[in-house]
C-alpha cells in the first residue's frame, strides 16, 4: 500500500484493513505511510466549511498516528486515548502474518517525520525537495536529497539505529529530472540515485493528460531493460 496518510485514515480501521491484506497477500505487504499533503489530498474528506490541516497540524497527527498504528499491529488488544485518536479495547487477532508486524515505509523530509522513520520504519521514502520541482536543476535535487539522507542518518543515531537498516525509496515525479523521457534518461537517473544509497525507485504508471503522462513504449523499455542495464 503506497502511500496512505492521516488525511484519509484512522489507525484502528487502518490496522484492521492491513491485517486482512497481509493475510491475503501471504505476508507480502509493506505499508507506505506519510503525513499527507495539500490540495486534493487534504480536502477530499473535508466539509466545505472546514479548513485543511496546516503543515504543523499534519505533523501533529502523524506523530500520534504512527506509534498508535504500530501498537495496534503488534498487540492483540489496545486501549489508548490521545489528542487526536482513541482506541477502546481495539482487538486485532490473530495479528499480522509478518512478525512482529508488517513493515512500514515512512515518507518524511522534516525533522519530526525523520524521527518517526528512524524509530518505526523499515524503509524511508522521499520525493525529493518540492521547492526544486519547477525551478531547480537535477544537480540541486541530488544535493538536496543527499542532505535528507544525512538528516535521516542523524535521526537514526539519536534512536540507536543504523541508517543502513532502512531501505531507501525514491518516489519519482516530483524532482526536476525527467527520467521517463527515454531509457537512457532513466538509467542515468536511477544510477545516480542508487549511488546515493537508494534501494528502490518507484515510477508512476503513465497516465495520459496528467502530471505523470509519458510514452508507454519508453515505460515498457524501462520495465524490461532498465534494471538489466543497471545490473540490478
Amino acid at each position: 500500500m503506497f502511500i496512505t496518510s492521516p488525511n484519509f485514515r484512522h489507525p484502528v480501521t487502518l490496522a484492521k484493513d492491513l491485517i486482512t491484506l497481509d493475510d491475503v497477500s501471504d505476508g507480502r505487504l509493506t505499508l507506505g505511510i506519510g503525513a499527507g499533503g495539500n490540495g486534493f489530498d487534504a480536502t477530499t474528506l473535508r466539509r466545505s466549511d472546514e479548513q485543511p490541516w496546516t503543515p504543523r497540524e499534519r505533523a501533529d497527527h502523524f506523530d500520534e498516528f504512527v506509534p498508535l498504528l504500530d501498537q495496534l499491529l503488534r498487540e492483540p488488544s489496545v486501549t489508548y486515548e490521545g489528542t487526536f485518536y482513541a482506541a477502546n479495547e481495539a482487538r486485532n487477532i490473530p495479528g499480522c502474518v509478518q512478525r512482529p508486524r508488517l513493515p512500514f515505509a515512512v515518507a518524511a523530509t522534516g525533522p519530526r517525520g525523520m524521527k518517526l522513520a528512524a524509530r518505526y520504519g523499515q524503509a524511508w521514502v522521499t520525493t525529493g525537495d518540492p521547492k526544486l520541482y519547477e525551478t531547480g536543476t537535477p544537480e540541486q535535487s541530488v544535493e538536496a536529497i543527499r542532505g535528507q539522507l544525512t538528516r535521516l542518518g542523524t535521526a537514526c543515531e539519536s534512536t540507536g539505529r543504523d541508517a543502513a537498516e532502512l531501505d531507501k525509496i525514491l518516489l519519482t515525479g516530483f524532482t526536476p529530472d525527467r527520467p521517463l523521457q527515454s531509457l537512457d534518461a532513466f538509467v542515468d537517473f536511477a544510477g545516480t540515485h542508487f549511488a546515493l544509497g537508494f534501494t528502490e525507485i518507484v515510477i508512476h504508471n503513465p497516465i495520459p493528460d496528467s502530471d505523470f503522462a509519458a510514452d508507454e513504449k519508453v515505460f515498457e523499455r524501462i520495465a524490461t531493460e532498465g534494471l538489466a542495464q543497471l545490473g540490478h
